[in-house]
C-alpha cells in the first residue's frame, strides 16, 4: 500500500501518498494510546485491590489519554450521585501525543525517493483524519468506564491540538519557511512577508516571546520548589497517607511528575500577580491567601501558602516576571544593537520599542494559553474553579514585559551606542576593518618596493651627480680600470643606500629642472634655463627622465630616454673604447650602453 514506484500513474501515486499519511496518523495515535494503556495495565496488575477487571483498566487508560489532549472527563461514581468534571490535564502527558502527531505529519510530508514532495495540504488533512479516527474510537470505548468523555470537548480542544501538531510537522518538513503566505492571505501581509527585514523582525519577536515564556515557566518552577522545600514534611505526609502499598505510591508519584509543568505555571501565575484559585472562594496571590481554600490531599498542593497576609518571601516571587521582562529585552537587543556590530546597523529607537512591545504581546498570549490549560475544574461546588485563570495571567504577563522590557531595551540600546563606547564599539565591521588593514599593508609594501626599484634605477642612471660625474669628462678620458671600481659595484651598495635616503628626504615629485653643476657643460647652441643649465641637450633630457622615474615610485619601466633622430647629430662622438672593446660610458654603467656592467 505504501509502495511509491515510478511506474505508477501520478493519480495513483498521489492516492497512495495520502493513504500512507492517513495510516501514519492512525499509527501515531495508536502508539500513544497503547503505551499509556500498558502503563495503566501494569499498575492495575500490581495493585492488591483492583476495583474492576482489565476492561475497566483499559477504559480508564483511554479516558486519561483523551484527557492528555485537552478533553474534559466526567466521574459518574460520586458520593452525591452528581457526575463530577475532571478538567485539569497533566501537561507532561500532553507532550507524548503532540510529539507523535508532529512526527507522523513530518515523515509523511518528506519527499519520496524520486525527489517529489507530496501536497502539504493533503498530508495535513490525511494525518489529522487518521489520528482523529482513533480519538473517536477511544472516546466511544471509554463511555462505559469510570472516566467518560464530554463529547463537546472532542471538537475543541482535542481536534485543535491534533491539527496544530500536524501543521507543525508539515511546516518542519518544508524547512520551517517564514513565508510566502498562501494566495488567500491579504495582499498587504503577503508583501510584508516578502521583505527580508520584516521576516527578521518577526523571527526576533517570536524568539523573544518564547524566551520570556520559558523564563516565566522556569521561575515558577523555582517558586514551587522553594515552597515545597519549606513544607517538605507536609508533602511527605500527604504522599504516605494517599496509599499504603508500593503500587499505589508509584501511581501517585507518576501523577505528581506529570503535574510538574502545571505546578510551574501555577507558580508563574502567582509571581505575575493574579495568582491561582483554590476553589470558588479562595485565591492565592503574592499579597496573601484570601478565602477558605478547598485543597485536596496531594503532595504538590503542600506548596500552597498558608492563609493570612503575605510575607517578604512571598513578595520575592514578583522577581520572576521582572527577570522575564529583562530576558525579553535582552533577546531583542541581541538583534537591535549587538555588542559586536557596527553602529550604522543598529535599529532605531522606534523599531526597538515596537519589537519589544510585540514580543511582550506574544509572551502574554503564550502565558494565557498555557495557564488556561494548566487549570480547570476538579469537581462541583467549591472545586469548580481550580488553578490559574488564563484571561488574567496573560494580560499580567503582557503588562510586566511591556512596562519593564521596553524601557530596559531602550536604555541598554542608548548605553551600547553612546558616543565614547567601549573598545569593541566601532563604526565598521571587524571583517571590513581587517580588509582595510590588509589593503593598507599591501599599499605600504608596494610603495616600499617602488622606492627600492626607483633607487636601483638611480644607481644605474648616469645622470646622478654622485655616480655619473665621470660622464661629464671629455670623450678622451681614459676608461675605468679594475683598480678603481665603479660606484655602482656591490661594495658601494650600503654607502649608496644611505646617500639615496638623504636624496629621498628632500625630493619633490615635480622638481624636474636639473640644477646640477655638471649640466653647464652642455653645448652653447642649446637653450639654457635660469640657472644656466642645458635644457634641450642630451644630459638635460636624461636628467628629466631620471626625475620622472624617481617620481613614479617604481611604476615606470627602466629604459633610457628616447633621443630624437634630429638631435642625434648633435651628440658628441662616441667615447673611446677600452682594451676590452667597451666604451667609457658602458664601463660606468650608463643606460643603454652596450656591454654595460651590472
Amino acid at each position: 500500500m505504501t509502495e511509491r514506484s515510478q511506474m505508477l500513474p501520478p493519480e495513483r501515486t498521489r492516492t497512495l501518498i495520502l493513504a500512507s499519511a492517513l495510516l501514519r496518523g492512525a499509527v501515531a495515535a495508536g502508539l500513544g494510546l497503547g503505551s499509556l494503556s500498558v502503563l495503566v495495565t501494569v499498575l492495575w496488575i500490581s495493585s492488591p485491590y483492583p476495583d474492576s477487571g482489565p476492561g475497566g483498566a483499559l477504559r480508564t487508560a483511554a479516558g486519561i489519554w483523551l484527557l492528555a489532549h485537552g478533553a474534559e472527563l466526567l466521574r459518574p461514581d460520586t458520593l452525591s450521585g452528581v457526575p463530577a468534571p475532571v478538567g485539569v490535564a497533566p501537561l507532561l502527558l500532553v507532550a507524548g501525543p503532540v510529539w507523535l502527531a508532529h512526527r507522523a505529519a513530518r515523515d509523511a510530508a518528506e519527499p519520496d525517493e524520486g525527489g517529489r514532495r507530496p501536497s502539504q495540504a493533503g498530508v495535513f488533512c490525511a494525518v489529522t483524519a487518521g489520528y482523529l479516527l482513533v480519538v473517536a474510537g477511544a472516546a466511544a470505548y471509554a463511555r462505559g468506564g469510570s472516566l467518560r468523555v464530554v463529547p463537546e470537548t472532542l471538537a475543541f480542544p482535542v481536534a485543535l491540538v491534533v491539527a496544530g501538531a500536524a501543521a507543525a510537522g508539515v511546516w518542519t518538513a518544508a524547512g520551517r519557511p517564514f513565508g510566502p503566505l498562501p494566495s488567500w492571505a491579504p495582499l498587504v501581509l503577503q508583501e510584508a512577508m516578502a521583505r527580508t527585514l520584516f521576516r527578521d523582525r518577526a523571527a526576533t519577536v517570536c524568539r523573544a516571546a518564547a524566551t520570556g515564556a520559558a523564563v516565566l515557566l522556569g521561575g515558577g518552577a523555582l517558586v514551587v520548589a522553594v515552597a515545597l522545600g519549606r513544607n517538605a514534611a507536609a508533602a511527605q505526609e500527604s504522599f504516605l497517607v494517599l496509599s499504603g502499598d508500593w503500587s499505589g505510591r508509584t501511581a501517585v508519584l507518576l501523577l505528581a511528575v506529570a503535574l510538574v509543568p502545571n505546578a510551574a505555571l501555577w507558580g508563574a501565575a502567582y509571581g505575575l500577580g493574579p495568582g491561582f484559585a483554590l476553589g470558588t472562594g479562595a485565591t492565592a496571590t503574592p499579597l496573601g491567601l484570601s478565602g477558605p481554600p478547598a485543597v485536596p490531599d496531594f503532595p504538590l498542593l503542600a506548596a500552597v501558602p498558608v492563609p493570612g497576609p503575605a510575607t517578604p518571601l512571598n513578595w520575592a516571587a514578583c522577581a520572576v516576571p521582572l527577570v522575564a521582562a529583562l530576558a525579553v529585552a535582552w533577546c531583542v537587543l541581541r538583534r537591535a544593537a549587538p555588542a559586536d556590530g557596527p553602529r550604522a546597523r543598529a535599529w532605531s529607537p522606534r523599531e526597538t520599542a515596537l519589537t519589544t512591545g510585540l514580543a511582550a504581546l506574544g509572551c502574554g498570549a503564550l502565558m494565557a494559553l498555557l495557564t488556561a490549560a494548566a487549570g480547570g475544574p476538579l469537581g462541583t461546588g467549591a472545586l469548580g474553579a481550580f488553578g490559574p485563570v488564563g484571561w488574567l495571567a496573560g494580560p499580567a504577563a503582557l503588562a510586566w514585559t511591556a512596562i519593564v522590557g521596553v524601557p530596559a531595551a531602550l536604555l541598554v540600546r542608548v548605553w551600547r551606542l553612546r558616543e565614547p563606547g567601549w573598545a569593541w564599539r566601532r563604526d565598521v565591521p571587524e571583517e571590513d576593518e581587517k580588509k582595510d588593514d590588509k589593503k593598507t599593508e599591501d599599499a605600504g609594501r608596494e610603495e616600499e618596493a617602488g622606492k627600492k626599484k626607483g633607487r636601483r634605477g638611480k644607481k644605474a642612471d648616469p645622470v646622478e651627480p654622485k655616480r655619473t660625474a665621470a660622464s661629464a669628462t671629455p670623450a678622451s678620458a681614459p676608461a675605468a680600470t679594475p683598480s678603481a671600481p665603479a660606484t655602482s659595484g656591490p661594495a658601494a651598495a650600503p654607502e649608496e643606500d644611505a646617500m639615496d635616503d638623504e636624496d629621498d628626504a628632500g625630493f619633490e615629485p615635480y622638481d624636474f629642472l636639473p640644477t646640477d653643476p655638471w649640466h653647464e657643460h652642455g653645448k652653447d647652441r642649446h637653450a639654457k634655463d635660469l640657472h644656466g643649465n642645458d635644457w634641450h641637450g642630451k644630459d638635460g633630457r636624461e636628467a628629466r627622465w631620471a626625475s620622472l622615474q624617481q617620481g613614479s615610485g617604481g611604476l615606470m619601466a627602466d629604459f633610457p630616454a628616447h633621443i630624437p633622430a634630429a638631435l642625434r647629430s648633435d651628440e658628441p662622438s662616441a667615447a673611446p673604447a677600452d682594451t676590452d672593446g667597451r666604451s667609457t660610458r658602458g664601463a660606468q654603467g650608463g643606460p643603454g650602453a652596450p656591454g654595460a656592467t651590472p
